[in-house]
């Protein structure tokens, strides 16, 4: 197998499924994982009465690989990955993958689907994109006996794409993503097909997607159901907190960086949407949008508009934290926190 895919267009890359050229799979059944295996299929087998199918019972996850400077291959942060999904299958009743068989099982689907890995210097990544489903037939409301792991990868470019780089967002309160301690801190399905009205109608608006506000009070700021906010004032990282929202793998970096590597404060609290005419820059981050900087968000329901970017381009600080973060994930800066996985 080549190093790399002659046949793809590396610089115009979306955010899109590609098949490449393996999956990884694992079954849990009789209280226990079986054997890691590679699969060419990217299709799956299951019964009708499947528990994922009628109530929902999974959970995902979504990493990076990289193709450093040095050409070696670098996984972003993959026992936090592997974490995070022990916890969101823990919050619907599922069986639990240990930590070391998750990183095993990413390790094998990156070396089985190299060729796929993007060049440096493209701006590109390999998408990962691991789940665990309920496969047990139950008709009656009860958790699975059986579960099935899959992961698969495809390269990918940006998740915001822009003509600009910045982007417009928008909040409204007609819609929540998710309710005070409910699911909204787990990475399964459910919370994502909650936004997909929210999210059709910001794109429709011209809106790169739409905020949320908390579902108890509607006064503070959530998230956009893709990715975290952060806003930027007076040498200041300041991030939402808050009982429904995803803890991003992205932000918690971004938060390292901010104080360990530019000195900055760092504060988690409630994020009033009146606050936000205070902060001199502002984005969305995760592991699909990296760093979206964001031009403005508009409440629609009050006619307001708060502005971070007057002439579409990304504030100093917001570009210091990419470039950290994006030089750590292709080495060109040294990994100070652990945070890379090495796949040669």
């Amino acid at each position: 197998m080549s190093m790399e895919n002659k046949s793809m267009d590396w610089a115009n890359l979306t955010f899109a499924y590609k098949k490449t050229a393996f999956n990884v799979r694992c079954r849990y059944e009789n209280g226990k994982w079986g054997a890691l295996t590679l699969s060419d299929d990217d299709k799956i087998t299951m019964s009708i009465a499947a528990t994922c199918l009628h109530y929902g019972q999974e959970a995902f996850e979504g990493l990076k690989a990289f193709r450093g400077k040095d050409g070696r291959i670098r996984i972003f942060r993959i026992k936090d990955n592997a974490e995070r999904m022990m916890l969101s299958c823990r919050g619907i009743k599922m069986a639990e993958m240990p930590v070391e068989l998750f990183c095993e099982a990413i390790i094998k689907l990156v070396e089985a689907n190299k060729e796929f890995v993007p060049p440096y210097g493209y701006g590109a990544s390999l998408y990962i994109r691991p789940l665990i489903i309920g496969t047990t037939a139950r008709v009656g409301v009860g958790p699975a006996s059986e579960f099935e792991f899959i992961a698969f990868a495809m390269p990918v470019g940006l998740y915001f794409k822009g003509n600009k780089e910045t982007t417009p967002f928008m909040l409204t309160r007609k819609y929540d993503r998710a309710a005070p301690l409910g699911t909204g801190t787990y990475k399964v399905g459910g919370n994502y097909a909650a936004g997909m009205i929210a999210g059709e109608e910001a794109h429709e608006k011209g809106y790169s997607a739409m905020f949320y506000l908390d579902a108890c009070e509607k006064k503070y700021i959530d998230e956009c159901g893709a990715a975290n906010f952060f806003g930027i004032k007076n040498n200041t990282y300041i991030t939402p907190e808050s009982t429904s929202i995803l803890n991003s793998i992205t932000n918690r970096s971004l938060q390292t960086i901010a104080e360990k590597i530019l000195g900055m404060k760092v504060e988690k609290r409630k994020v009033p949407v009146e606050e936000l005419s205070t902060f001199e820059e502002a984005g969305a981050c995760g592991t699909a949008a990296i760093i979206s900087p964001i031009e403005r968000i508009d409440d629609i329901d009050k006619g307001i508009s708060y502005v971070f970017s007057k002439d579409g381009n990304a504030g100093a600080t917001s570009k210091k934290l990419l470039q950290h973060l994006q030089a750590i994930q292709t080495g060109e800066e040294e990994d100070r926190f652990g945070w890379i996985t090495f796949v040669d």
